[in-house]
């Protein structure tokens, strides 16, 4: 999993965005991974930490609940990254937790 703090404006980009490209420029995804945004704030136009999510993982009880936590809060028609309403502590223990049940059921 890779995490990233979103940030507004110039400086402090990370390596993995190419010198030259717009800031609304949207990144690369690799390929089997959902990118997430996770902010405790919850709101719109907030920072967050950006979050790739293995596919594999979206099945997964907790993460399934907290999918159901970003609909209630946004509904369905999230646009862009989809934006879940968690703290990012919360947010990794919950990865950390699905990734070893996935290692020990598949």
């Amino acid at each position: 999993m890779m995490w990233k703090r979103r940030s507004r404006g110039g400086g402090g980009e990370s390596p993995a965005r190419g010198a030259g490209r717009g800031a609304d420029e949207e990144e690369k995804v690799p390929r089997g991974h959902v990118p997430m945004v996770v902010a405790d704030g919850g709101e719109e136009g907030g920072d967050g930490e950006r979050v790739l999510v293995p596919v594999r993982l979206l099945s997964d009880p907790s993460i399934a609940e907290l999918l159901d936590m970003a609909a209630q809060r946004y509904g369905y028609g999230q646009t862009g990254v989809l934006r879940v309403p968690c703290d990012a502590g919360h947010f990794r223990r919950v990865l950390d937790g699905a990734m070893h049940r996935c290692r020990i059921n598949g």
